[in-house]
């Protein structure tokens, strides 16, 4: 049974904003040296919307601003997707929303972007972005809940189906980066790696109460670790000598148990299989797989007929899911066509934002017929 998966979900209320509130002015974070190192510190990667310039520096150096989200496959999810003018699609994964920008520019001004994210940090900050740029209430609808909430969603808002469905499972820029978040061990930060800081327990928690057992299926079945036994044995073994509760604490301990065991050659191979740990975390504290299969099962209830699906997978448990419904889902009559092949990220993509490259996108068209339609 899958934990509580956030599908009760809840329409975004929007405060009012008086008229005559006055911008509160703060003084800008200081820091040593000549550029910002610390994610507090750059304030002005933070403010795209007052330093494009500085802004427009980092991208063309194949980097993402700090607190921002540079959206993957852009042109090849739209090519997919063919949102129209007067369509209602569904942006299960809203994000920044670089997206949702892209799709709303397309579905004009009668058309419908539902988005759902449950990240209650992030969610407030990309409602207020799309709002700016101009998307009205009835044009873009937020709701707070994670994907496996779609039908919920849907339903709550008064739609019965939609014409387009994306889902892009990779992680948040703005997650990543943020220390405070624990998603990375770049930086010092409290090991929790949960999408919604508000619900489940953290990455330390779960390690805390995780047998070797668990912990070694995890590394195994979420991230693909060759040493998934004997890591799991020793991480264990040394957190009942000492607790960890900050992400640092964490990669130094990995490394030393690296080290110690003759598993890697160089800082560079460590560095990898650490992020490869804290893959396994992340994706056990968020269920993430078990999301992903609701979100799979919902997808053909929630498209009209002829509707289509793209869902962008980042590693291979994702994509066999994602492959694996697809087919199913073809074999039973409810998609006439699924994609029989991955798109990856273009030569240009790669090189000027090199966080897509494990990207994979997958899609399927519903089934127009009697037999596809039986099922909704």
């Amino acid at each position: 049974m899958l934990p509580d998966p956030e599908t009760t979900p809840t329409p975004v209320t929007e405060p009012a904003i008086s008229a005559n509130a006055q911008p509160v002015r703060q003084r800008r974070v200081r820091y040593a040296g000549t550029h910002p190192r610390r994610f507090a510190e750059k304030y002005k990667e933070q403010s795209p919307e007052h330093y494009a310039e500085d802004v427009a520096r980092i991208i063309a150096t194949g980097k993402t601003p700090a607190g921002s989200h540079r959206s993957i496959m852009v042109s090849e999810i739209l090519e997919t997707l063919e949102p129209q003018p007067g369509q209602t699609l569904a942006d299960c994964t809203l994000g920044y929303g670089g997206h949702a920008r892209e799709i709303l520019a397309r579905l004009g001004t009668n058309g419908r972007l539902v988005g759902l994210d449950c990240d209650p940090v992030e969610l407030p900050k990309t409602v207020e972005r799309l709002r700016q740029a101009g998307w009205a209430e009835h044009q873009f609808i937020p709701i707070r809940s994670n994907f496996a909430g779609l039908a919920a969603g849907l339903a709550s808002v008064g739609i019965q189906g939609v014409d387009g469905i994306l889902a892009d499972l990779g992680v948040s820029s703005m997650q990543l980066d943020d220390p405070a978040r624990g998603f990375t061990y770049k930086d010092d930060g409290p090991l929790d790696l949960r999408m919604n800081p508000s619900k489940g327990i953290s990455a330390a928690e779960w390690l805390a109460r995780a047998t070797p057992v668990q912990l070694a299926t995890a590394l195994r079945d979420n991230a693909d670790e060759p040493m998934a036994e004997p890591l799991s044995k020793a991480v264990l073994e040394a957190l009942r000598q000492q607790p960890i509760a900050r992400t640092r604490d964490c990669a130094r301990l990995l490394h030393d148990i690296y080290r110690k065991q003759g598993w890697t050659r160089d800082k560079a191979e460590g560095d990898a299989r650490i992020r490869r740990f804290f893959q396994a975390l992340r994706i056990e504290v968020n269920d993430e797989f078990g999301v992903l299969e609701a979100l799979l099962r919902q997808l053909p209830a929630c498209l009209n007929p002829g509707g289509r699906v793209a869902i962008l997978t980042f590693h291979s448990g994702e994509d066999r899911r994602v492959k694996h419904a697809f087919a199913e889902g073809q074999r039973q009559g409810l998609y006439e066509v699924v994609s029989d092949s991955v798109r990856r990220p273009g030569p240009e993509e790669l090189r000027s934002n090199p966080r897509s490259a494990p990207a994979k996108l997958r899609w399927a068209i519903r089934s127009s017929t009697e037999a596809g339609r039986s099922s909704r």
